[in-house]
């Protein structure tokens, strides 16, 4: 039975939902070849360098979703640095940033912004 049969039965088990939940988009395939307009490129701060390729994506017109927990954890001084470079960009191309939760920040490119509270 397939996991969406398991959950419109009412499938109790946990497992059930979170082996649902990381199966998202993965029905359709790796579709990176595929023309977009824009997307959504996860990537993790890992290191200052690891800006570049944020500033890379924004400038070719792509959002960000920024896994900033392996800096974070390494050092927050070099978080602060990161997240001031990548600011500068998002100030030139009038972009925009916003933490969505402790560990993931969404960064946009030219003319997107963020609804915020």
């Amino acid at each position: 039975m397939s996991i969406l049969g398991k959950l419109k039965m009412g499938g109790s088990s946990g497992a059930d939902i979170e082996e649902y939940l990381n199966t998202l988009g993965l029905e359709e395939g790796d579709l990176l070849e595929e023309h977009a307009d824009m997307w959504v490129r996860p990537l993790a701060l890992e290191d200052v360098v690891d800006v570049e390729r944020v500033n890379d994506e924004l400038k070719k017109g792509n959002m960000v979703l920024l896994n900033i927990e392996p800096l974070y954890k390494k050092n927050t001084i070099k978080l602060r640095q990161a997240v001031s470079e990548i600011k500068g960009t998002i100030h030139d191309i009038n972009g925009d940033i916003a933490r969505l939760s402790d560990t993931k920040v969404l960064v946009t490119p030219a003319n997107v912004k963020i609804a915020k509270k």
